[in-house]
């Protein structure tokens, strides 16, 4: 199972090099767009999202368009040791510090820990989606721990080439409510 993961991460991690920054600029904003349509971006007033890292739709600008609109945001921080994530209030970029990986993260002195039932919508990262919502993420199983005990809406956000027909799905694999792609919003059946 890990394997055939492993295998699927670089055939995504494979085909999102081919894409040139012109083209990831582009499709990253007209996802954004379509977030910013959605419903459920609509009614969150609480956001939780990851500081995007390329080959991810860049979050940069829809951290800004959620700041402009007077939502919360909280960015996660990994604890590793205990394999857990928190999230932490952001309310300027200066408040993020760089940590394993190159992650950007909040920096503990001067942000808020937010607890789960306070975020209406978590921006789910991933590698690769299929269409009713099951994702491989980047390996750390981080999400799916929190997922578990989070009751919010979730929504990911993909560039074409990461639909795709079938992943391996474990028991503790839990899909995301909607998945919007460059022109596409897909929606999982509840």
């Amino acid at each position: 199972m890990t394997n055939e993961k492993q295998i699927i991460r670089k055939q995504i991690m494979d085909e999102l090099a081919k894409i040139d920054k012109p083209q990831y600029e582009h499709d990253s904003y007209e996802i954004a767009q379509l977030l910013f349509q959605d419903p459920l971006w609509k009614e969150a007033n609480t956001v939780g999202v990851t500081i995007s890292k390329s080959p991810e739709v860049d979050t940069y600008q829809i951290i800004r368009k959620a700041w402009d609109e007077g939502k919360r945001i909280v960015i996660p921080k990994c604890l590793p040791k205990k394999k857990e994530m928190v999230f932490r209030t952001l309310t300027k970029f200066n408040q993020l510090e760089s940590v394993y990986f190159g992650l950007l993260e909040p920096i503990e002195a001067v942000t808020r820990e937010v607890p789960a039932n306070e975020i209406d919508l978590i921006i789910v990262p991933g590698l690769a989606f299929t269409k009713n919502g099951y994702r491989i993420g980047f390996g750390g199983g981080y999400y799916d721990r929190y997922l578990a005990g989070y009751a919010g809406q979730t929504i990911s956000l993909a560039f074409t080439p990461q639909i795709v027909v079938e992943l391996p799905i474990e028991e503790h694999d839990i899909p995301v409510k909607k998945i919007i792609t460059v022109k596409k919003v897909e929606k999982m059946n509840d």
